[in-house]
C-alpha cells in the first residue's frame, strides 16, 4: 500500500499575544479595567505604578526620569527608547488638569450580595447556619432566584434538606424580600408576607397564579367570587411587586453607571475624554531594567526570565494606551455620524451600523464591537450606552432611509395608547404603522416587540 504526500496551502489568521491582550482590554468597561490592571501588577513584577507621573493625561516630555541620558542600554534586541518613553497620547485627549475636565465620582458601596450577607451575619444564626446561608446566597442567580435544588446544598453541607429549607425561609424575608425563591410565584408570595393586603390577593398568587399570569381574568372572577374592581385592585398591588429582587437595588437606587467616555462641547467643537482618571500611570520597573543591563553577570535562564517579564509589561502598557486611543477614535467617528444628535436633537439619530464606523476609521468590525459593547458615554444631553447610537435602516413609504429606532418608538407609542381592554394584535399594529408611513412586516413587528420586552396582545389585556 503506497502512501502519498500532499501539500496544501491555506490562509490562517493567527493573532499575536499583543493583539489578544489588546482585544481583551478593549472590551472591558472602566471598572473591570481597574481590576485587570491590579491583576497584571500582581503577576508581573516588571510592571509598576509610576508614582512620579505629574498628571494622568498631562505632558511628560520633560520628565527627567523618562529621558535619562546617563543610562545606556545597548541590547540590539530592545528598543530601549520606546521602553523608557511613555506612549505618545492622541492629541484628541484633553489634559486632566484642564478645568473643563469633568471629574466623575466613583461610589465605593457594598455590592448587593454583600448587603444580603451583612443582614445574615446580624440575624443571630449559628456559625454552622451562617455557612449554609452563604452557600444559598452564592447559588442564586443575577435576579435573586435559587436555581440549585435544596437537596444539592444539603448534600454539599452534609445537612438535612429540612435544615437548609429553614435557613432559606429566613433569607427569603431579608431585604429585599424574595431572595432565594425557586420561582416567580414563591417570590411574589414572599413579598406579600408582611403586607396588609386583602385575602383575595394572596389567594390569586397562591392558588390561581397561572390564570393571573395568562390574563384569564374571567376564571379568577368566577372561582374566587370577587368583583371586577377587586380584581383590578389585586392587579395593581401585584404589579408593584418586584419579579427580580436581586436587581431592585443594583438596577436603580444603588447602581452607579460610570461612563467610560465623556463628550463636552465648546464653541461648537466636541471634545472626547476617556474617563480613566482612576487608572494609574504604569511603567517598566527600574530595577528590572538595571538587572537586564548587567549582561555579563546574568545566566541565560535569568536573562530569559527578565526579557519575558519586561516584554509582557511593555505590551501591557502599550495595550492600555492603544485602548484609550482606539476608544477616542471610535467616539469621534460616532459624533461625526450623529452630529445632529450631539447638537441637541435626540430624535435625529440616523441609521448606523458597526460597519459604518469600521470603514470610517479603517478598523475591523470586531474592534468596533468590543469598544462599544457595555460602554457608556456622558454627553451634554445625558448618559447613553454606545450601542444606543447604532441601528439598522428601513425604507419609509416615501423611499427614505429611517432608523429602526424610530420604528420601535412608533410601535411603543401605539401600544401605550391602545385600549387595554382590547389590545392590538401584531396585524393591527402593522396597519397602524403603515398609516404612519412605516412599511413593516408582521414578523418584524413581533421581533421589535420582543426586543423591547412588550408581551403579546393577550398578555397586555387589562380589566
Amino acid at each position: 500500500m503506497s502512501q502519498k504526500l500532499q501539500l496544501t496551502q491555506e490562509q490562517i489568521l493567527k493573532l499575536t499575544p499583543q493583539q489578544i491582550q489588546l482585544s481583551a482590554l478593549l472590551q472591558l468597561p472602566i471598572q473591570n479595567l481597574e481590576q485587570a490592571i491590579d491583576e497584571e501588577l500582581e503577576k508581573n513584577p516588571a510592571l509598576e505604578i509610576d508614582e512620579t507621573a505629574p498628571s494622568k493625561r498631562g505632558e511628560n516630555n520633560n520628565d527627567p526620569e523618562i529621558h535619562d541620558s546617563n543610562k545606556t542600554y545597548d541590547d540590539p534586541e530592545y528598543d530601549w527608547e520606546s521602553v523608557f518613553s511613555r506612549m505618545s497620547r492622541s492629541s484628541l485627549l484633553p489634559s486632566a488638569s484642564d478645568e473643563t475636565y469633568i471629574d466623575m465620582p466613583q461610589a465605593d458601596v457594598p455590592t448587593f450580595y454583600e448587603k444580603i450577607l451583612q443582614q445574615i451575619r446580624t440575624s443571630g444564626l449559628s456559625e454552622r447556619d451562617m455557612k449554609i446561608a452563604e452557600q444559598i446566597i452564592w447559588n442564586t442567580d443575577s435576579d435573586g432566584y435559587l436555581k440549585v435544588p435544596v437537596e444539592n446544598i444539603a448534600y454539599i453541607m452534609n445537612e438535612s434538606p429540612e435544615t437548609v429549607e429553614s435557613i432559606l425561609k429566613i433569607i427569603m424575608q431579608l431585604e429585599p424580600p424574595g431572595i432565594g425563591s425557586r420561582d416567580l410565584r414563591e417570590c411574589l408570595m414572599n413579598q406579600l408576607y408582611d403586607k396588609k393586603v386583602p385575602p383575595y390577593v394572596i389567594k390569586i398568587i397562591r392558588d390561581h397564579f397561572n390564570d393571573f399570569a395568562n390574563h384569564r381574568f374571567e376564571q379568577i372572577l368566577q372561582r374566587l367570587n370577587i368583583r371586577e374592581d377587586e380584581l383590578e385592585n389585586a392587579r395593581k398591588i401585584i404589579s408593584k411587586l418586584n419579579p427580580k429582587p436581586a436587581s431592585e437595588e443594583s438596577a436603580f437606587s444603588n447602581f452607579v453607571v460610570i461612563p467610560d467616555l465623556i463628550v463636552t462641547e465648546e464653541d461648537g467643537e466636541f471634545q472626547v475624554i476617556v474617563n480613566d482618571g482612576s487608572i494609574p500611570e504604569l511603567r517598566i520597573s527600574r530595577s528590572y531594567l538595571d538587572l537586564m543591563n548587567q549582561k555579563k553577570t546574568l545566566d541565560k535562564e535569568t536573562r530569559d526570565y527578565l526579557r519575558k517579564k519586561i516584554d509582557s509589561a511593555k505590551w501591557f502598557i502599550q495595550s492600555i494606551h492603544q485602548r484609550r486611543d482606539t476608544m477616542v477614535r471610535v467616539m469621534k467617528a460616532i459624533i461625526e455620524k450623529q452630529r445632529d444628535f450631539f447638537e441637541g436633537r435626540p430624535d435625529s439619530l440616523k441609521p448606523m451600523i458597526l460597519k459604518d464606523i469600521a470603514e470610517e476609521i479603517n478598523m475591523d468590525i470586531s474592534t468596533i464591537s468590543r469598544v462599544t459593547n457595555g460602554k457608556y458615554v456622558q454627553t451634554p444631553i445625558g448618559l447613553y450606552e454606545l450601542k444606543y447610537f447604532f441601528s439598522e435602516s428601513m425604507k419609509d413609504s416615501g423611499g427614505e432611509d429611517i432608523s429602526t429606532r424610530h420604528i420601535k418608538k412608533a410601535l411603543k407609542d401605539i401600544i401605550e395608547k391602545e385600549d387595554k381592554r382590547n389590545p392590538l394584535n401584531d396585524d393591527h399594529v402593522v396597519n397602524v404603522l403603515k398609516e404612519k408611513g412605516f412599511k413593516v412586516a408582521r414578523r418584524t413587528v413581533a421581533k421589535y416587540r420582543e426586543q423591547m420586552g412588550i408581551p403579546v396582545a393577550r398578555l397586555r389585556r387589562e380589566i
